[in-house]
């Protein structure tokens, strides 16, 4: 959801996005649901392994449900970390989904402000 909502809304060009997870894995269904009712596309994404990326070529690094501390060293020491303490909704209701959305749109919302105005 992060990346659906990072892609839509720096749309300008200046946000790379790649979504990662110390395993590779597939949008879960509902959310590819929540974040159509959004507007927002997610069915053709996927989070692929860590492994698969270099750190040094992302200044911006999130990490989703408070996993941040098994991440590599290397990706903790980027120019801006944050280990966003959110809700795992996977076998939640719709609404704690929603939620969660809500949540996360706020935050790549503020995300986007920040690094735009420094």
């Amino acid at each position: 959801m992060a990346e659906g909502f990072a892609r839509t809304l720096g749309r300008d060009g200046k946000i790379n996005v790649a979504s990662a997870g110390l395993e590779a894995s597939q949008v879960h269904p509902t959310a590819i649901q929540v974040m159509w009712e959004a507007g927002i596309d997610i069915s053709q994404q996927t989070s692929n392994s860590l492994n698969e990326y270099k750190p040094e070529n992302y200044n911006i690094v999130v990490s989703l449900c408070g996993c941040g501390v098994n991440l590599p060293p290397e990706w903790l020491t980027r120019e801006v970390f944050q280990d966003w303490q959110l809700d795992d909704p996977d076998g939640q209701s719709l609404d704690t989904f929603r939620r969660v959305r809500d949540e996360i749109k706020q935050r790549v919302e503020g995300l986007i402000a920040n690094d735009t105005n420094a």
